[in-house]
């Protein structure tokens, strides 16, 4: 494998992984809001649909994609109006990464809701503050530790994801080739001992690096919060 081969998986899976979590961590966030701040009928039932990705096999929830988002799906062909295609294409890849990140997306973020001092919102709706102005001057600042520590596990899972993109996407070079679906492919030659070890590297660096940003986002956040 060249080294122009491996940049465009590296580049493919950062892609990949990016906007993976464009779209997903406002809706998680928003799943976290209801969450921690709703009672309602059917909540214990919201609560397991969003952990039964992490539960159930990667190759289920592939194949669940595959039948809603694949060409006679329903879903697929609703987004196939609006030029938008899913499967085996690198925008599935991105739809199944989210879609198994979500769980470690939500759970820190309604963490961080339900320990948020509601006093404080509660004063500046005194002052005259609205909802929006609240959300967006105190709520977002104070949670962001917990919506970092989300994007960055999402983004990590994301990365090294699976069973549910080969299922849905399938293994494709070049379009939904990411850095795990090539270290498999890798593992099937019997000369692609050194470039594995090449992706395996790439990805534990990825891993880390994404762990201590992590860290030092939230150091920073607190070292501002502490002034």
């Amino acid at each position: 494998m060249s080294e122009v081969e491996v940049a465009d998986i590296v580049l493919l899976s950062l892609k990949v992984s990016a906007v993976a979590m464009l779209f997903a961590v406002p809706i998680a966030f928003a799943v976290a809001w209801v969450l921690a701040r709703h009672e309602f009928w059917g909540k214990s039932l919201l609560q397991a649909l969003v952990t039964l990705p992490l539960v159930m096999p990667p190759v289920v929830t592939g194949y669940f994609l595959l039948v809603l988002f694949g060409f006679s799906g329903f879903a697929g062909r609703a987004f196939r109006t609006v030029g938008l295609d899913f499967a085996f294409r690198w925008e599935g890849a991105a739809l199944a990464a989210g879609v198994m990140a979500f769980p470690l997306l939500v759970r820190p973020m309604r963490l961080s809701i339900e320990t948020l001092d509601r006093g404080l919102e509660e004063a500046a709706a005194t002052l005259g503050a609205g909802r929006l102005m609240r959300l967006l001057t105190i709520t977002l600042p104070l949670v962001m530790p917990g919506v970092i520590a989300g994007a960055v596990l999402g983004f990590a899972k994301a990365l090294g994801e699976f069973g549910a993109t080969i299922t849905f996407v399938s293994n494709i070079p070049g379009e939904t080739q990411t850095l795990s679906l090539a270290i498999y492919s890798l593992l099937q030659s019997p000369a692609g001992d050194r470039a594995m070890a090449m992706l395996i590297a790439i990805s534990a660096c990825l891993a880390i690096g994404s762990v201590l940003l992590s860290e030092w986002v939230g150091r920073h956040i607190g070292q501002r919060r502490r002034r």
